[in-house]
C-alpha cells in the first residue's frame, strides 16, 4: 500500500510517518519503480504499535526501546520496567499539576474576593510582588 492509504488506515498523517521514519521508528519504506514508498501489513502493524504507546504517553525514545524489544525475545520482564518507569513517570506529573491546579484555583478565588479597584491578586503573584 501506498503512503496515503496507510495514513488513512491508521489515521494519522503523511507527514507523521514521514516523520517516524525519520526518526527509525519505522524502517525506511521500500519504493515502488515510480518512487512511491510502499508498506506492508507489517507496517501498518508497527505504525499502530508506535500510535498505542504514544496514545500511553510514552516517548519517541520510550517507543524505540519498545519496538526493539518486541524486534527480539519478547522479555516481558523489559516491557514491565519500562512501563513501571513511565507510570512512576505519570504519578509525579499528576501530583505536579494537583498543585497547580490548586493554586490556580486559590488564586482565582483570591480574584473574586478581591475589589475592583484593587490590583489583581493573580497578576500580582505572577509578578511576584505581594
Amino acid at each position: 500500500m501506498k503512503i496515503g492509504q496507510l495514513a488513512k488506515q491508521t489515521d494519522i498523517s503523511v507527514d507523521a510517518i514521514r516523520y517516524y521514519e525519520k526518526r527509525g521508528l519505522m524502517p525506511e519504506a521500500a519504493r515502488s519503480r515510480s518512487g512511491y514508498r510502499q508498506y506492508s501489513k507489517h507496517d501498518a502493524a508497527r505504525l499502530r504499535f508506535i500510535l498505542q504507546a504514544r496514545e500511553l504517553g510514552f516517548t519517541l525514545k520510550e517507543i524505540s526501546q519498545l519496538l526493539e524489544i518486541r524486534s527480539g525475545q519478547h522479555d516481558c520482564r523489559k516491557v514491565r520496567a519500562v512501563a513501571l518507569a513511565k507510570a512512576r513517570d505519570m504519578e509525579k506529573r499528576i501530583a505536579r499539576l494537583s498543585r497547580m491546579r490548586e493554586v490556580l484555583l486559590d488564586m482565582a478565588t483570591r480574584c473574586e474576593q478581591s475589589q475592583d479597584s484593587d490590583p489583581c491578586p493573580m497578576l500580582k503573584a505572577l509578578e511576584g510582588t505581594p
